[in-house]
């Protein structure tokens, strides 16, 4: 199905922040140089170790590339190239993982579905694997489609999800304007999820365009560790600022829920894990004066 009523002047600005780009660097942004909706390309280099950098100079000249020459993070990358879309007057942002590339209507169908519902804050497609062959694993677990086929079996044209991964967002800048870029307070992960909550406490909602598609090359791999603990961090991290929560709401479901989980597991004999609870308890209360700001800086009310 063909989107047909996108305005002239809607103007699209793509955001990718990268670090050791060279893999996808082929794939990725000739996609958007394919895309039937023409837009603005910016590269926000996170320190990149490899190639990536000269083969955007060599290769993509019509590419902005800024160099920040250290690992920020996704939302401090991405803040850097939303402030400039702002300043440069855009209408849309479309901020696109390194690993995944689109097809040369996706820009077009978000942008059709975008102007006739304006209730949305940010529009995605369907997120397919590296070979299309099936959706993304994390795509399907918040959506429970499980391939091309599924999606396009979809009631609406836009169909309402409470998450969406930030792979592939296209978000007005006008939501922008009132909801604020990403929060600094996070690095590696739950950026993504705080904004759609701090979108969604503004009154718009995260809608899957069921026509649009886009692909993520990436696998699935056991979760280490050190990583589960990491996204036990960022999950309480995340809850210390939820706009949904005042205060004491946040500091029982972040503080004393890290507490409680410590002392669950020193009751279960898993002292391990007990220190590890114990060191995310630690890394938030570290993070106290950060998290005052944060929740001052995103306006957050009581509720």
């Amino acid at each position: 199905m063909k989107s047909e009523s996108v305005r002239p002047m809607s103007s699209v600005c793509v955001i990718v922040v990268s670090y050791n780009f060279v893999p996808w660097i082929h794939r990725c942004l000739p996609s958007i140089e394919a895309s039937l909706l023409p837009a603005t390309v910016m590269v926000i280099d996170n320190g990149s170790t490899d190639e990536t950098c000269r083969i955007i100079r060599d290769n993509y000249p019509g590419v902005e590339l800024t160099e920040t020459h250290r690992n920020l993070g996704f939302g401090k990358a991405n803040n850097i190239g939303i402030q400039r879309a702002l300043e440069r007057g855009f209408d849309y942002v479309f901020l696109l993982n390194q690993d995944a590339w689109i097809e040369p209507d996706t820009l077009v169908k978000l942008v059709d579905a975008a102007e006739k519902n304006s209730q949305y804050g940010i529009l995605s497609p369907v997120h397919l694997n590296g070979k299309g062959s099936a959706t993304d694993f994390g795509f399907s677990k918040y959506t429970g489609i499980k391939n091309r086929e599924e999606a396009m079996l979809l009631t609406d044209e836009v169909t309402p999800y409470p998450f969406i991964n930030a792979a592939m967002w296209l978000i007005p800048l006008d939501v922008i304007r009132k909801t604020g870029g990403f929060a600094p307070i996070f690095v590696h992960y739950g950026e993504d999820r705080n904004w759609v909550l701090r979108m969604q406490k503004k009154g718009y909602r995260l809608g899957l365009v069921k026509w649009a598609f886009g692909y993520h090359d990436r696998e699935a791999r056991p979760v280490s560790r050190k990583k589960y603990f990491y996204s036990e961090y960022v999950y309480f991290l995340t809850e210390a600022v939820n706009p949904f929560y005042s205060l004491p709401k946040a500091m029982a479901y972040s503080f004393l829920a890290a507490v409680k989980k410590a002392g669950q597991a020193l009751f279960s004999g898993k002292i391990t894990n007990c220190i590890a609870y114990f060191g995310i308890t630690l890394r938030l209360c570290v993070k106290c004066i950060a998290i005052l700001r944060t929740r001052r800086e995103t306006r957050i009310t009581r509720k």
